[in-house]
This record gives C-alpha cells, structure tokens and sequence, in this order.
C-alpha cells in the first residue's frame, strides 16, 4: 500500500506549557485509491490495520469520512491526537519511543493510556532501549 508523506520540523516541537494548548503544524500526505481501498476492505472484513509511525496515523484518521478511508492528493493535516481522542480506522501502530514532551508521546497514550504507555517507558529506560527517530521500535496492538 502507497502512502505519501511530508513530515514537517513542527513533528518535533516539544509541548512548551500544557497538552491541551499545544498545536500540531500541518503536514501534507496522499493516500491513493488503492491504499483507501485495501483499508476499506480490511475494516469490512473485521481486519486490523496497523499504522506505521504517527504521521501516518494522522495522515489515515484525518482521510476518514463517514467511517470510511478516502483518497487524498496532496492533502494537509494538523490533525492532533491526544487522550479521548476515538480512532476511526486505525487499530494498532508501529512506532519508536518518543522523547518526552512530545505531541508523539501524547498520540501513542491516546492510543495505549496513559498507565500503559508509561510503565512501557520505564521498562525501555531499565533495558537502555533507544529513543527518537532512529531508535528502538514498538508494536502497539
């Protein structure tokens, strides 16, 4: 499946006062007719679909349109995910362990909780896992 991404440097702006007054910048993506179609079919069949990274996630839940994933071309998001947020299409994730004060942090525990998400930091911390961009990764189902 083809998903076009464009990450911008606002990715990575760390949370300077509190989650709730935070704003994510837009980023552009493009998800293809045949991207759109296999999300679909897989939704239909009770099928799992797992994002890759958090700007696809945002990409994917930002093209949803009446519980259905919709082509896009060169479309922008700031969609920003955090605790309540309720995911339209996306089941689970891969992604890596995210610096702290971070709107990447806050998406993984919208999707985890908070508790979860914590108590896997710590672990990675004891383990010496890798953090940010070219580090450790996790599967979150």
């Amino acid at each position: 499946m083809r998903l076009t991404l464009h990450v911008g440097a606002g990715t990575f702006k760390p949370i300077e006062e509190s989650v709730e007054d935070h704003t994510i910048e837009e980023e552009l993506y493009t998800i293809c007719e045949e991207t759109a179609a296999a999300v679909n079919k897989a939704k239909e069949e009770g099928r799992r679909v797992i994002a890759v990274g958090t700007t696809s996630l945002r990409a994917l839940e930002s093209a949803v349109v009446n519980g259905k994933l919709q082509a896009r071309e060169n479309a922008s998001t700031s969609l920003y995910v955090k605790p309540g947020y309720e995911f339209a299409v996306i089941d689970g994730m891969i992604t890596n362990f995210h610096l702290s004060k971070s709107s990447l942090l806050v998406l993984v525990a919208a999707l985890t909780g908070r508790d979860l998400i914590m108590k896997a930091y710590q672990e990675a911390i004891k383990e010496r896992y890798r953090f940010y961009s070219y580090g450790d990764a996790m599967l979150i189902l």
